[in-house]
């Protein structure tokens, strides 16, 4: 009888994603957390961009601070020779990337990451609360994606619109990084 009410848990568990459902608004601010996205860490040398660039249908930004988005697919240039990549549009990259010959190594971590987004006029005194970065509009335009600190964390900041950023952490640090957004944007609306 106990192993059959185990096995009926068992087929009914679900997962959610961390911090689902949490958001908190403020004057001028909202911090909610996003939808789960597929999510790729990607490495590789300048001789092999223009086929990862193909299979992932997009080009592969290669300026300090940019990023590049198509179809609901985003990729973010964290260095020389490393990207971020996040699809929406539930489309696997890695997989995409997996037919790629040209030597790169491309790792999944979709379920390492928790994404927030930071709105509203006072989204970036919000983030400036714990976050170093310059966030004006002239030195942190729309597209400008940078891997950064918030509070004792490192995340990778991404400017969406003139009044919005994705903010990404490790799943770990969410709810940190949550609470910090939270308290910030209350003091940011002030």
């Amino acid at each position: 009888m106990a192993k059959a009410a185990v096995k009926a848990n068992a087929s009914s568990a679900e997962r959610r994603p961390a911090q689902a459902g949490r958001n908190v608004s403020a004057k001028n601010v909202k911090v909610e957390v996003l939808p789960p996205a597929e999510r790729m860490s990607l490495r590789a040398p300048e001789a092999s961009l223009a086929a990862l660039s193909k299979a992932l249908g997009l080009t592969l930004p290669i300026k300090p601070k940019s990023s590049v988005a198509k179809a609901g697919r985003t990729a973010l240039w964290l260095g020389p020779d490393e990207w971020f990549v996040i699809d929406e549009a539930g489309k696997d990259p890695l997989a995409d990337c997996a037919k790629v010959t040209a030597l790169h190594s491309a790792v999944g971590i979709s379920h390492r990451n928790v994404a927030f987004a930071v709105t509203g006029a006072a989204a970036a005194a919000a983030i400036n609360a714990g976050c170093p970065q310059d966030l004006s509009l002239k030195a942190f335009p729309v597209g400008a994606a940078s891997r950064t600190i918030l509070g004792k964390c490192e995340i990778v900041l991404l400017r969406t619109a003139d009044d919005a950023f994705r903010v990404e952490c490790w799943r770990s640090f969410s709810d940190y990084v949550f609470t910090f957004l939270s308290e910030a944007s209350s003091d940011a609306a002030a």
